[in-house]
């Protein structure tokens, strides 16, 4: 009985660990989907500038800024695009935060991941986050798409825009299931 409590234990311990990573892996995913709006918001500063308007063009550029840090893509919006005071700085805790689950937060967490107590405290941790970064990537979406229907996009950049939300989707896609695949729950 007494070896019974025990493997239900691990097991516990090893499904809470699971929660934990899956958790882990959806703030790092809004972390991304933050970095992506913040990639159309400066797609369409230029477009609105006439700096794109192939889709080529805009093909090219959106390679190049995804590969961009988040700071650099934050810098660069705020460059071009007038944030509120509250909306900077959300920008920038986040991106604090973001760099620190990134780079670091295993290494200065491992301790915690022992116990069901230090997980649990991980877990919410990580679910304020990806509820936070959704948030803002919400709002950036609404400016994206005031910002869209305020240009009128003539024909060319329309449909080099939609391009754009295509590569977007199948991107995000790949991310989903990449994701499924380290958790577990993808197809065998």
């Amino acid at each position: 009985m007494q070896n019974t409590d025990f493997q239900s234990g691990l097991m516990l311990d090893s499904e809470h660990s699971r929660e934990l990573f899956a958790y882990y892996g959806l703030a790092v995913y809004y972390g991304q989907a933050l970095e992506q709006q913040l990639v159309n918001l400066i797609l369409l500063t230029k477009m609105s500038q006439g700096k794109v308007v192939t889709e080529e063009e805009l093909e090219e550029l959106y390679e190049r800024k995804m590969s961009s840090s988040l700071g650099q893509l934050i810098h660069e919006a705020r460059h071009h695009f007038t944030f509120s005071e509250e909306e900077t700085d959300r920008l920038n805790e986040l991106w604090q935060q973001r760099n620190r689950i990134v780079h670091h937060y295993f290494k200065e967490r491992i301790h915690e991941t022992f116990s069901p107590e230090g997980r649990s405290r991980m877990i919410k941790e990580l679910d304020d986050f990806k509820e936070r970064a959704q948030e803002l990537e919400i709002t950036l979406q609404q400016y994206t798409g005031a910002w869209i229907a305020e240009l009128g996009l003539n024909a060319e950049s329309a449909a080099a825009w939609a391009a754009l939300e295509r590569m977007h989707a199948a991107s995000l896609e790949e991310q989903e299931q990449e994701q499924e695949k380290k958790l577990g729950l993808g197809e065998p």
